[in-house]
């Protein structure tokens, strides 16, 4: 996968991605990633090894409990591991979403330097 937009969230605390058709299995979870821009693996089946189940205060106040996985994002010429829960943001401008845990250590975010219109 390649050039996913991506929102930085430093209010997030959990890291995101856009998917669909979730579905549990002895350990694994099958999902389908959405992202029209990207007709190289939007709504493609994908099957990977689940991390961990945790319980998510989302942006509205709501809480739901979301499957979570592992996986590597590359950044310029860095590849960095990274736990990522699969979401419903079809609300959202974003198909991903990089929170705080992700962040933490790693990256310095200059909040000056956003884009117009990001809120």
């Amino acid at each position: 996968m390649f050039n996913i937009e991506a929102k930085i969230d430093t209010g997030a605390y959990s890291s995101s991605i856009h998917c669909d058709d979730i579905h549990l299995h002895e350990g694994m979870v099958d999902f389908r990633l959405l992202d029209d821009s990207h007709p190289d693996y939007h709504d493609h089946p994908i099957t990977l090894p689940v991390h961990k189940i945790a319980t998510v205060k989302s942006s509205n106040g709501t809480t739901e409990e979301r499957i979570f996985i592992k996986t590597d994002i590359a950044l310029g010429h860095n590849r960095y591991s990274a736990i990522l829960s699969l979401s419903d943001r079809a609300s959202m401008a974003y198909p991903m979403l990089i929170g705080r845990t992700f962040l933490e250590g790693r990256f310095l975010v200059d909040v000056s330097l956003a884009k117009v219109g990001d809120a």
